[in-house]
């Protein structure tokens, strides 16, 4: 058992010494895409944060005062039950609720997040619409919330949910497109740099067939070969990745407070969990290519 693992493993990198080339070009295409893929995720978690407290069908949040008296969250509590016709349902997001939500808009303005408070924190009643309400009707119902005593603002969904989803559905789309293309073309440099290996050891695979070498034993160095060219790149583009997060988390920071940017943020560990999928995509991806050329071209 020891000895078939040293040939395998004396193999697998005689193999990479062999194909530096096609080895490094395929790498790092494999990088490129899987960073691609990558940064995908990200953004779209990123404006996920820019929606969160949009969420659920939320069209209209009336903001209350820290200073707001029970009475005063009572009037405003009542007058959207009253308005039943256009506010199908509400809820009440508190203090604690609410600084919750800052952690994440406000992850890219540490300094800003620093002042808040329970005692200096916005409390939030987040209002869902009725289905079919006119949105010129409901600018007018949240007109007449913003004049009641404790209300600090009242903040109205339409503009801001459709320009985030557009960004979000625009950016979303080509990225991954572009990053299927890419992770297709690193699959045929794997396929291409098995091949070319198998190719370059067929007199000696023929001898280990004539003496009795299985398929699979010829087999799994060169798959393993494939395997480790999607872990190599999926290690790499994990780092540019944290690279990049790093960059443009510093980046934001330097932004005018109150930006909008702020929330573009990702300090959740979502980015760890990203740099793990982008690893199993690469294994997957160079098992995929190495697999297919291993049982194409075996037969040398």
């Amino acid at each position: 058992m020891l000895s078939r693992l040293r040939y395998t493993l004396r193999e697998t990198f005689d193999s990479f010494r062999r194909n530096a080339t096609l080895t490094v070009a395929s790498i790092i295409t494999a990088a490129i895409s899987l960073l691609g893929v990558g940064l995908t995720l990200l953004s779209q978690h990123a404006f996920d944060n820019l929606l969160a407290r949009w969420e659920g069908g939320v069209e209209m949040i009336v903001f209350m005062n820290p200073t707001a008296t029970e009475d005063q969250l009572t009037l405003v509590n009542d007058a959207l039950t009253s308005s039943n016709q256009f506010i199908e349902n509400f809820e009440y997001c508190d203090e604690i609720c609410s600084l919750e939500e800052a952690d994440r808009i406000f992850a890219g303005e540490p300094g800003v997040r620093d002042l808040l408070t329970e005692d200096t924190i916005l409390t939030q009643f987040k209002a869902v619409p009725t289905e079919g309400t006119d949105v010129d009707l409901l600018r007018q119902v949240s007109d007449q919330f913003a004049e009641l005593p404790g209300v600090y603002d009242v903040s109205f969904a339409e503009d801001q949910i459709s320009l985030i989803s557009q960004l979000q559905s625009f950016f979303g789309f080509r990225l991954l497109l572009l990053s299927i293309f890419l992770l297709l073309a690193a699959i045929l440099l794997i396929w291409n740099t098995i091949r070319t290996a198998i190719f370059a050891r067929r007199r000696e695979i023929e001898v280990m067939k004539l003496v009795g070498a299985t398929d699979w034993f010829i087999r799994i160095p060169f798959m393993l070969e494939g395997l480790l060219h999607g872990l190599i790149g999926g290690a790499l583009a994990s780092v540019g990745l944290f690279i990049w997060n790093s960059q443009w988390t510093d980046g934001v920071q330097g932004f005018p407070p109150n930006s909008g940017f702020a929330a573009l943020v990702i300090t959740d560990g979502y980015d760890k969990f990203v740099m793990l999928v982008m690893l199993g995509i690469g294994a997957i991806a160079g098992a995929i290519g190495s697999g297919i050329a291993a049982s194409k071209f075996l037969d040398v």
